[in-house]
């Protein structure tokens, strides 16, 4: 692939993942939006492992408290914050996990990917993130998350596997209802994004098991997407302490409207 268009790849990828704007809907759309081909799940693994090493090295204080637990949970002793959070966020996983290789084996994942189904997420679940922001009472914290908390928000995580819905945006719309503040609830869409991550990786890697894989293409993408990742990650998290998420709201409006007008128009033909 041209150098240009893997790094494109990335920047979507990177800048996206954890903003509640929806990576997925962005990849599919770049092919039709463009007539760029489709860059595959080789490529697709490699922006994923970028994004999943910028959230780990972000919120590597979070990270390392979370695998202190794992020696715990192992002996089960499930006392300490360590181990508490390690369980939640373990089962917060389970309804995505669930849910994605049902998708995948029945092939109802692949009907989902057209402009109008994008369209109709980046606007239906823009608002309902806008209209959480405004009326939830954000006062909890992480340490304050229990087991229901942990498998509510895995519900929600798991409505994410529709393209335009974003799995952080919904991931902290579930979290805001919840009552935990706006920069707590990123902080929990993050952390649970990496079991995510990893869960979504390896099953698309079982396509892979015996094909190529173009090395000089996978390590590109996986660098810029990790930079842009990681870039996207600070600034969202910084602006947290003085704005709402009210931006991104707008942007998907906007971006929701334009798909629906071309999509029914049939301007694009997927």
């Amino acid at each position: 692939m041209p150098l240009y268009h893997l790094i494109l790849i990335a920047l979507i990828q990177g800048i996206t993942e954890f903003l509640p704007v929806s990576s997925s809907g962005h990849l599919i759309l770049l092919p039709g939006l463009t007539g760029l081909p489709d860059q595959g799940p080789v490529i697709d693994v490699a922006a994923h492992i970028g994004t999943l090493f910028a959230v780990i090295v972000y919120f590597w204080p979070d990270v390392r408290h979370i695998a202190q637990g794992i020696p715990q949970v192992l002996r089960g002793q499930f006392e300490s914050p360590s181990a508490r959070l390690l369980v939640a966020l373990s089962l917060a996983t389970l309804p995505v996990m669930g849910l994605g290789l049902v998708l995948k084996l029945t092939g109802l994942s692949d009907s989902l990917r057209s402009i109008t189904v994008i369209g109709w997420s980046m606007l239906v679940f823009g608002i309902l993130l806008y209209w959480m922001d405004q009326r939830a009472r954000t006062t909890r914290h992480i340490q304050d998350m229990t087991l229901r908390d942990a498998w509510i928000l895995g519900l929600w995580q798991a409505v994410a596997l529709i393209p335009g819905t974003s799995r952080s945006g919904i991931t902290i719309t579930g979290a805001l209802n919840a009552g935990f503040t706006r920069k707590e609830a990123a902080r929990i869409a993050m952390l649970m994004s990496i079991p995510t991550i990893i869960a979504s990786g390896a099953l698309t890697a079982l396509d892979l098991i015996g094909g190529a894989v173009p090395l000089r293409d996978a390590s590109v993408v996986a660098a810029f997407s990790f930079a842009a990742a990681l870039l996207a990650l600070g600034l969202m998290m910084r602006l947290l302490n003085s704005l709402t998420y009210t931006p991104y709201v707008v942007y998907r409006i906007g971006l929701g409207l334009t798909l629906l007008t071309i999509g029914y128009s049939g301007g694009l033909g997927f």
